[in-house]
């Protein structure tokens, strides 16, 4: 699946996770996570109509905290308490205060305001930049961007992808299908079949999300979200075929760029299992980031129908989360039918 030709990128084939990016490495070393300037402006430039305004400087400095502050009392000389973490942005109502200002005062409330080891500054509506900020930023290498944006249209959006940005993410060994709505993560070792399985899946009209490789966010602390690499999305490896395109082959109903992580699948084969659930009373998990994923075990034997038997176990997931749980009501009713007999 793709690793074949992408060893370098997604790793080696005894399951080993691929070359984490940085912002995974600064987790996992334990440091405050935080986005240098240069990849904020790289990744958001075109959603937010970013221009930068003179030449690239400060583009390492970083952004640790994942929204926007509006540095009004700051520009008057009040400091205390400020977010000096965050993107600065201006608006009208700091734009038109500087203008209140001296000249003498405008240098120096904005080299007050740049001595903060601010990340960047943002000035929205397309407002000109104040020439004693610009002095101010070039002295001390702040970077200085512009947009069109209204000043709180800008904020929201920022904040947004700030908070996908600062997210924590891992990556996963395994395809990602979107399934009647339940976003499936099918697991297996080499060769076991997850490539027929999710082919399969999406020959039944159902959206590839990734495949062999999925990175995996956590949003809001609660939820999981699952897309491919950028270099790997919309693509598979089949083996016997190669590489294909699933948008060209299957049209562009067959792929999502993301989906919600609801059901973690683990193909193994038969004769690996000790034990084979037939009931499927006991709920398992899969944890990933620290959050709980249902998690189920299919034993894959010559002959079966591995996406078939996904199809199902997907949809009986969407059962369980709107309430209605087969196999407990299976174990009800025969408990009452023992009870009755009992009471004969």
């Amino acid at each position: 699946m793709l690793r074949t030709c992408l060893d370098a990128f997604v790793g080696s084939r005894q399951g080993k996770r691929d070359t984490p990016n940085c912002h995974e490495a600064r987790m996992r070393r334990g440091k405050l996570p935080f986005i240098p300037v240069g990849e904020f402006y790289t990744r958001h430039a075109d959603a937010l109509q970013l221009k930068l305004v003179g030449p690239a400087l400060g583009f390492e400095r970083k952004i640790r905290e994942p929204t926007i502050n509006r540095p009004g009392l700051a520009l008057s000389g009040f400091f205390t308490y400020f977010a000096g973490k965050r993107i600065q942005v201006l608006g009208n109502a700091e734009s038109s205060y500087l203008k209140s200002l001296s000249e003498p005062e405008q240098q120096t409330r904005c080299l007050q305001l740049c001595e903060q080891h601010i990340p960047c500054v943002v000035v929205s509506r397309h407002l000109a930049v104040p020439k004693a900020l610009a002095d101010a930023a070039a002295r001390l290498d702040i970077a200085i961007f512009r947009t069109p944006m209204v000043t709180m249209r800008f904020i929201n959006a920022a904040t947004i992808g700030l908070e996908m940005d600062f997210a924590p993410a891992t990556t996963e060994h395994g395809s990602m299908v979107d399934i009647m709505g339940i976003g499936t993560l099918v697991r297996g070792s080499s060769g076991v079949g997850k490539s027929e399985c999710v082919l399969g899946l999406i020959e039944r009209g159902y959206s590839l999300v990734s495949d062999d490789v999925t990175r995996l966010r956590v949003l809001d602390g609660r939820e999981l979200v699952g897309t491919a690499p950028d270099l790997t999305r919309y693509h598979m490896e089949v083996r016997g075929l190669g590489i294909i395109n699933v948008a060209s082959i299957f049209g562009v109903g067959s792929i999502r760029i993301e989906k919600r992580l609801d059901l973690v699948v683990t193909l193994r084969d038969w004769q690996e299992l000790e034990e084979v659930d037939r009931i499927g009373l006991e709920q398992e998990f899969y944890e990933i980031l620290g959050i709980r994923i249902p998690h189920i075990t299919i034993p894959v034997r010559t002959g079966r129908d591995l996406a078939r038997l996904v199809e199902v176990a997907a949809l009986d997931q969407k059962l369980k989360s709107l309430g209605q749980n087969s196999a407990v009501e299976f174990n009800q009713r025969l408990l009452n039918l023992m009870q009755t007999s009992k009471e004969m």
